[in-house]
Parts: structure tokens; sequence; C-alpha cells
């Protein structure tokens, strides 16, 4: 079972060496890893509340930061990239989300409770300039992370809210139309993820003018940047401190270790700061010249960017349409003259599918388990737990394929997998209850087999 990562990059900037090193180098270093599955997409709709009224800056930024990303190595073959405006899907289900999600908890966000503090020490309306986008952007990150049902989420410490609340959003959904049917995202924060300085020591931001440029503007442009550099007045020949040297974190962000060593001790044997500077350049054209030339290329060609991204929405939408129907069925969106509507399912839970379905989901403690639903979204299994998600995923996929071994337990019913029981139903008040049940367990296996 493979773990699914899902990134996302609001298009309202030109990416910078901060980002570069801070963001777009880890990420794309974690989708090759061996298990996992990464999604990454354009933000283009949270852009939206930030630049109303600039729509050339959405634009011009949705060319940069895709060429950005494939030039830094992403490998579309590999991963899923797409727009999130290329993907219907996520908006509808956004609505779904809204209506099941309590103004209080948006109330809370840490966004809007900065503007409202900053209009109070105004003196002004709390929600001037407040838009509905800004209001409710948690919802819309919570689609776009449950639309997929995503594992694992990378974010800043800022975004660690908005991730619980996705958590809150899926929890009472789940509860409030009886199954299982979104994943409880956990939140991944990166410590070693660097933070690099900017030209004068602050965290290197848009905000602060102080960015070094990742592919604008070519090598000039980086050189004239990083020869602005503050330093110290320590002259050449005089020992610089080399830990406190912001000239040395950033070197450290992209050299070897031992080359990391060798550059801090220049510095603490006297190597001017000019000279440092000059090493630092050739260190980053070293590492950049051929991104930038592939950047270059994709941008003169945006087209090329175009399919990459319309097809990464294709594979993308082979997810979110059945899903998307699955939810919308859920909710009683239902066509008519399809049939009856699914009875509530025993224990007051309202139907989850027309068909029998394994599901996964994770305990509190970080081990796996999954349950099997009836056609009519009662739990007939739920299985032990794992803490290898491989393991669990191997069962599941057994049940699924062989005829499972089912044996009464007292009040309930174990299946079995090599005489080991590996799930277990739920309790029933008498036998003939238990045994009925077992019946609808063993019924529903049976389809499933014939369906793999």
């Amino acid at each position: 079972m493979n773990t699914r990562v899902l990134t996302g990059i609001t298009t309202s900037g030109t990416p910078h060496l901060g980002n570069y090193a801070g963001a777009i180098r880890p990420a794309i270093q974690a989708s090759r890893e061996a298990g996992v599955d990464a999604f990454f997409f354009l933000a283009d709709y949270h852009a939206l509340i930030k630049t109303t009224e600039d729509p050339g800056r959405v634009a011009r930024s949705r060319l940069e930061i895709a060429a950005t990303w494939l030039a830094a190595g992403l490998d579309p073959e590999r991963v899923t990239f797409y727009r999130q405006s290329d993907i219907p899907e996520i908006p509808e289900l956004c609505w779904l989300l809204t209506c099941v999600t309590p103004k209080g908890l948006m109330n809370r966000a840490h966004a809007y409770k900065a503007s409202v503090d900053q209009n109070t020490a105004k003196g002004v309306d709390p929600d001037d300039g407040v838009s509905m986008g800004l209001f409710s952007y948690p919802v819309l990150m919570a689609a776009d992370i449950l639309m997929f049902n995503a594992h694992k989420v990378p974010v800043g410490r800022d975004q660690i809210q908005h991730l619980e609340m996705a958590r809150d959003i899926a929890q009472r959904f789940n509860h409030l139309y009886g199954g299982d049917y979104f994943v409880l995202p956990e939140v991944v924060i990166a410590e070693e993820v660097a933070t690099l300085p900017g030209l004068d020591g602050r965290k290197m931001s848009k905000s602060y003018n102080n960015t070094i440029p990742l592919f604008e503007g070519g090598a000039s442009a980086l050189r004239s940047a990083v020869m602005r550099i503050v330093t110290d007045s320590r002259q050449p020949g005089e020992p610089k401190d080399a830990e406190n040297s912001h000239l040395y974190t950033l070197y450290r962000a992209f050299a070897s270790a031992p080359a990391s060593a060798e550059f801090r001790q220049a510095l603490e044997d006297g190597m001017g700061w000019g000279d440092a500077k000059q090493a630092l350049c050739d260190l980053l054209e070293h590492d950049l010249a051929a991104m930038r030339e592939r950047y270059v290329a994709l941008m003169a060609a945006p087209e090329r960017i175009e399919d990459i991204l319309m097809a990464g929405a294709e594979k993308a939408r082979k997810l979110a349409v059945p899903f998307m129907a699955q939810l919308r069925d859920a909710v009683g969106l239902r066509r008519l003259g399809g049939g009856k509507a699914p009875a509530a399912a025993a224990g007051g839970k309202k139907a989850a599918g027309r068909t029998p379905r394994f599901v996964s989901f994770r305990d509190p403690d970080g081990s796996f388990r999954f349950r099997l639903l009836g056609a009519d979204g009662e739990e007939l299994l739920c299985s032990v737990p794992y803490a290898d998600p491989k393991q669990a995923g191997a069962a599941m996929r057994r049940l699924q394929g062989e005829a499972a071994s089912l044996r009464a337990d007292g009040k309930t019913y174990a299946a079995l997998l090599d005489d080991t029981p590996v799930a277990y139903g739920t309790e029933a008040d008498d036998p003939g209850a238990r045994d009925a049940r077992l019946a609808r367990t063993r019924e529903a296996l049976n389809v499933l087999a014939g369906d793999a």
C-alpha cells in the first residue's frame, strides 16, 4: 500500500532560491522514494484570494511555477501534476464540505482572526476587506486534500491549523453520512528543511524584498544578488565568524558536508567576503545552470507545459470523478429513476454504496486497518491492527481475491487467512443475528472475489 503525499503550490509569485531549497528540492526528492504516490498541484484558486486586482500575475505565475518544478526535476510520469482549476470536482467537493462545516470553526482560523484583529486595531468594521474566499480558505484546502484522500501533507508550521481543520471536516462528513469516505490526513513538518536567509539575514521572502532569484534574469541576476548579501566589516585576512554568517548558511544549503567544512575553514582562516561571495556564486551556478536552461526552454514553449498539466488533470480525474459520484450519492444527489435509494444500514448508518467494498484507515496510535462494508454501507468486518500498511494491504487483497474462511466466535465471527484471524465482525445480540451477518459477509466476499 503506497503512501499518498499531496503538495500544493500557490500561484501568486515567481519562485526564488529560498523556495527551491525549502520546498521544491525536498518535495521532488521525496517523490522519488519507493512507496510514495505523490500529488503536486498548482493552487490557482487559492491565489485568487490575494490577487483579485492582478489577474495577469496569476496567469504569469502559473506558467513560471509549472516551468520551475519541471525544470527542477519533477517527473510528471511518476507523479500526478495538475492545476487545481482543471479539476471541477474540487470546487464541487468544497461545497459539500462547506455544508457540513460549522461557521464557528472558520471563525477560529488564524488568517481570519488576524484580519479581524487588524481591523479592530484600526477602529473599522471587524470584517472590513474580508472576502468569503479568505474566510472559507480552509474548506477549499480541505477539499484539495480530501479529494484524493492524501495520507500525508507536508506544510509549514503556519498551515498546521488548516490540516487539523481538514481532519475535523472529514470526520464530521464521515459521521454524518455513515461511511469511511475520507482518510484523515496527517501533517508532515520537515524540521530539516532549509530556511534560507535573504540578502539582509532575515528569512528570504518577497515580503522583505531580500530574495535571490532562482532562474529569472539568468546568471548575471544571480551574481548581482549574491554580491549584495550583507556581511560584517572584517577585512581579508581577518578570521570570520562562519557560524553566524548568512553567506555560510547559504553555502551549506547547497554544498556537500566536506565542501561546507572546507568553506567554513577558509572563512575562519581569513578568506575575504568578496572571494566568499564568488565561491557561493560558482557553487550555485554549478547546481542551477542546467535547470535554468531547461526552465528557459519550457518558458518558451508554454504549450508543452499545458500538455503536461492537462495529462496530469486527466490522471487526477480518473480518481476524482468516480469518488465524486460516490459522494454525491452519499449526500442524496442521486440520479432520478435509478431505482430505490439504498436503505439505512443496521445500527442507524446510512448507505455508503451499492456494492461491497474495502476501505482503509489509520488508528490514532498510527496502526493501519481496513473495513469491509456491505452494499448498504453496513460494517461487516474490521481488521486487526497492522504496524506495516503493506501487510494490511496484502491481507485486504487476499480477502478480496480468495474465498476466506469465516468462523463464528461467540457473539461475533472472524475472517481467517492461513487459519489466523485477520478481521472480526461486529458483535450481535444473539446467535441468529450473528449468523445472518456472517452470511451477508460471506456473500459480500464472494461478490468481491468474483470481481477480482
